[in-house]
């Protein structure tokens, strides 16, 4: 094991674990300094559908987070670190003139702010993302440029959303006008390349090794982590045996999905593909527990996470719902379709709660993993409805090392481009970008 300051790793048997920051590994010098300065992530969380009613969503006023209304209300214990944002727009995300196909558009539009080109054949057309513009200028900081997760896999071709190409619903990362970056959505699949060495045949021996033996990939590099323990002090030895324990809980979760997946199966009942969950709510935790021990070993500083492809109709037996999401979405404001929209909404809502709750108490550097991250969660529709692009649903939520002041809800003018926001971001972790797709200018008041 050699000293460094991030790149800190654990190897076992086709096995590389990145730690997360420990001030016992950075050098002297550094710290007789100041504290190390810690990255600011960003991560891009997008709902499909839209939202039952905007009325349900936007706080009652401007400026300070008080009571909220009742699709934010999960978010009640973490309110004092996001800000909702009102009135931001996706304009090149309406027909303009090329007819029906609004779920398609909201999806390749939602981070790149570009007209998409509608077709279902090859010659699809959209633009680079924002999250891949990032990738472009800090991704090699990191052993992964980006990662790119979501619960419902999608095709990359043919015709889904009335001649619009699936790989248009199917993404928001976008590494160039042609070129959509596919998302993983198997648990298994993400907690091997986090923790794999890279070498594919290697991870693939290593991990058939250790499910024949029912082995923990902790079991792999525990060795090498008890020789690190004895070179750190007390509160970093602590926080390596917290990380440390994430991971195996994480391990034991998706041994369980597979388990269960596979008797379901036995009895005939039709299950998920191995490694992923089940209950819905269980698969976006597990992802997100999964993006925030990326970010906290620094192993990227980018992710999109994707809920589901918009105009996605899976019922909710978690929720004793149905229909499809899509179906009731469509609700013509007939009472009980808007009531359970509304309730696929909380639940949404619900699992961003957790995803922030876990980085708000996860140390980082000074502060907390929330303290150093920008967190976009919202989506390419308001009103699942009516199809609209305009006053979009938005939560921005972390600090950006300091640099965000939180608990707030912020009102634009309405048609202040979404793209704004994303230059705004950009900025903020060192990215020289003035324009992103319609962008007209940085987001004003934000930071």
């Amino acid at each position: 094991m050699r000293e460094v300051s991030r790149r800190t790793v654990l190897r076992g048997m086709g096995v590389a674990m990145a730690v997360p920051f420990l001030e016992g590994l950075a050098p002297r010098s550094v710290l007789a300094v100041s504290a190390p300065a810690r990255p600011v992530r960003m991560a891009y969380l997008f709902v499909p559908n839209g939202v039952a009613h905007m009325d349900a969503w936007r706080p009652a006023a401007s400026g300070v987070l008080n009571d909220l209304p009742p699709i934010l209300r999960p978010l009640d214990k973490v309110k004092q670190h996001m800000n909702v944002l009102t009135g931001l727009d996706q304009h090149n995300a309406n027909a303009l003139g090329d007819g029906p196909g609004d779920h398609a558009r909201s999806t390749a539009t939602w981070l790149t702010g570009v007209h998409i080109k509608k077709t279902d054949g090859s010659d699809i057309r959209a633009g680079i993302s924002a999250d891949q513009v990032a990738a472009q200028f800090i991704g090699k900081q990191t052993r992964f440029a980006s990662l790119e997760i979501g619960c419902e896999r999608g095709a990359m071709a043919g015709n889904c959303d009335s001649g619009y190409s699936c790989a248009y619903s199917s993404s928001v990362s976008w590494a160039s006008e042609s070129t959509p970056v596919a998302k993983e959505v198997n648990p298994r699949a993400v907690f091997e390349r986090l923790f794999g060495t890279g070498d594919e045949v290697a991870d693939a021996v290593s991990r058939e090794r250790r499910m024949a033996h029912r082995r923990s990939i902790l079991d792999f590099v525990m060795e090498d982590a008890d020789a690190l323990r004895g070179r750190l002090g007390t509160r970093d030895q602590q926080k390596l045996d917290e990380y440390l324990d994430g991971v195996r809980d994480i391990e034991r979760r998706i041994a369980r999905a597979e388990t269960e997946n596979r008797s379901l199966m036995g009895e005939g009942i039709p299950a998920p593909a191995p490694g992923i969950p089940r209950d819905r709510g269980e698969h976006i935790r597990l992802l997100g527990d999964m993006m925030v021990l990326a970010f906290q070993s620094d192993l990227t500083r980018i992710c999109t996470f994707m809920l589901a492809n918009d105009g996605s109709n899976r019922p909710f037996p978690e929720l004793n719902i149905g229909d499809g999401h899509h179906d009731v979405s469509h609700h013509g404001n007939d009472p009980d379709k808007v009531r359970k929209k509304q309730l696929i909404d909380i639940f949404h809502t619900q699992q961003l709660a957790y995803i922030l709750e876990r980085m708000a108490t996860t140390e980082d550097g000074d502060g907390t993993l929330l303290d150093n991250t920008m967190l976009v969660y919202g989506a390419g529709i308001s009103n699942g409805d009516r199809h609209n692009h305009d006053d979009l649903p938005t939560i921005v939520a972390g600090r950006a090392g300091g640099t965000l002041r939180t608990g707030r809800h912020l009102v634009y003018q309405q048609g202040t481009p979404m793209s704004n926001l994303y230059v705004s971001m950009l900025g903020r972790v060192g990215v020289p970008v003035e324009r992103l797709g319609d962008s007209t200018g940085p987001l004003r008041e934000l930071f």
